[in-house]
């Protein structure tokens, strides 16, 4: 489908959405007049602010982007969800309205006794009900667009091995996945996160891919941002799925361009301090015990670049070596490094974000990604081996975070 044709589609189930959206909530007033032209109007600017938003998007290749735009798409978003949510909610009461007038219409026939027939009227206090309800999450991704996006959290967690070489008790791992930098809209923001980073004094700092979303120019105003990071065994890092999506726009066949491409994009790491592991690994020594840094390429399941060759990255690592792997996509632990005669003691992914949306709280874990991934955050163990999920650092397409904040996740490997 065209880039018209989609946003003419969208316009379709929008318009569908905001006219039965309109019918419902003119139901509990009396000024009719005043409630059209309010609910008009907002919409209009709804409509008004998606079509700047494609626009600017179109032009935006590199910089920091516009705050202005991030809060209309935003904003945008959160009535679009709304009038999604408030359509479920009517629909399942006009559903119950139907069923009853069918019975009402059925039982009339039956009995001349009964007079009622008929869909009865909608219930006030269920379609205000509705619309409580619908305001929750409404009023949630407003918080989340202008709060929630920067409120970095360090997660703290502590995995213990049998097999760790003594030396590495105590070593302390910063991980961190998904910056996204072209949906950044504040240098100062982030700079917050970077400092928390470094205040956790960590040993070593990995990332987990995904720097860009779709043009390796839109770290450019980070760069010097990120490089005051630092880590006394260094600092490593790994290509997600977006950061391939840039070179695949230059033509089939212009290799030239392709691999210009690519080392522009690795030495935009380097610059901000990162060593990039493309299915290679390091040798990690601390006194007289090592372990074994992994790094591939991503390997995601269904649409997703499966460059991620495990094989190849173990090359020259011992079997016996304590082994840690980064992989942005969750999926390839499942699929690989599971299945890999190797064996792998920790591997680190990011890309699912948490939805940047959902419930993480007094140990409740919950968000609609669940139903799209089976490892979608957290840490999860399998035969003797552990994965970690890390929510991401910035955002993607809706600029926010409700109930999964930004993350930096601290580790620390103990001897067991």
């Amino acid at each position: 489908m065209s880039r018209l044709g989609f946003l003419v589609l969208l316009l379709i189930i929008y318009l569908g959405f905001d006219i039965y959206t309109f019918y419902g909530l003119s139901s509990l007033t009396t000024a009719q007049s005043i409630f059209c032209y309010f609910y008009l109007t907002i919409s209009a600017v709804v409509l008004a602010g998606f079509y700047k938003v494609s626009q600017d998007l179109q032009k935006f290749k590199s910089g920091v982007r516009p705050l202005f735009t991030n809060l209309l798409l935003g904003f945008g978003f959160a009535v679009f969800v709304g009038k999604i949510l408030f359509s479920g909610l009517l629909l399942t009461q006009d559903l119950g309205r139907l069923a009853l007038g069918i019975l009402n219409n059925f039982s009339s026939t039956i009995s001349a006794a009964t007079n009622t027939t008929g869909i009865p009227s909608r219930n006030r206090i269920i379609t205000l009900g509705s619309v409580l309800l619908t305001a929750i999450p409404f009023f949630s991704m407003l918080y989340g667009m202008t709060f929630g996006k920067y409120r970095y959290t360090v997660d703290k967690i502590k995995l213990s091995f049998s097999d760790l070489p003594t030396s590495f008790d105590g070593f302390k791992i910063i991980q961190i996945s998904d910056i996204h930098s072209g949906t950044f809209d504040s240098i100062v923001q982030v700079r917050k996160g970077i400092d928390l980073i470094m205040d956790q004094k960590a040993d070593l700092i990995l990332f987990t891919g995904d720097l860009v979303n779709s043009n390796k120019n839109e770290i450019d105003p980070y760069i010097e941002t990120f490089s005051h990071l630092s880590a006394p065994y260094g600092m490593f890092s790994v290509m997600g799925n977006h950061d391939y999506y840039g070179m695949y726009r230059i033509p089939k066949g212009d290799y030239a361009s392709k691999s210009a491409y690519l080392s522009d994009f690795y030495n935009k790491h380097k610059l901000m301090g990162f060593e990039i592991l493309n299915n290679s690994s390091k040798t990690i020594t601390k006194q007289d015990g090592s372990i074994s840094l992994i790094g591939v390429e991503n390997w995601g399941a269904g649409p997703f670049p499966k460059k991620g060759d495990l094989t190849k990255a173990l090359d020259g690592v011992s079997e016996n070596a304590f082994s840690i792997l980064m992989s942005h996509d969750p999926t390839h632990w499942d699929h690989h490094v599971l299945k890999h005669p190797q064996k792998i003691h920790l591997t680190l992914a990011g890309h699912t974000h948490g939805m940047q949306f959902g419930i993480n709280f007094l140990g409740i874990k919950w968000s609609p990604v669940k139903y799209r991934y089976k490892r979608w955050m957290g840490i999860y163990k399998e035969l003797d081996q552990f994965l970690y999920v890390n929510r991401g650092f910035g955002f993607l397409a809706w600029p926010g975070r409700v109930g999964m904040r930004p993350e930096v996740t601290l580790i620390e490997l103990s001897k067991r």
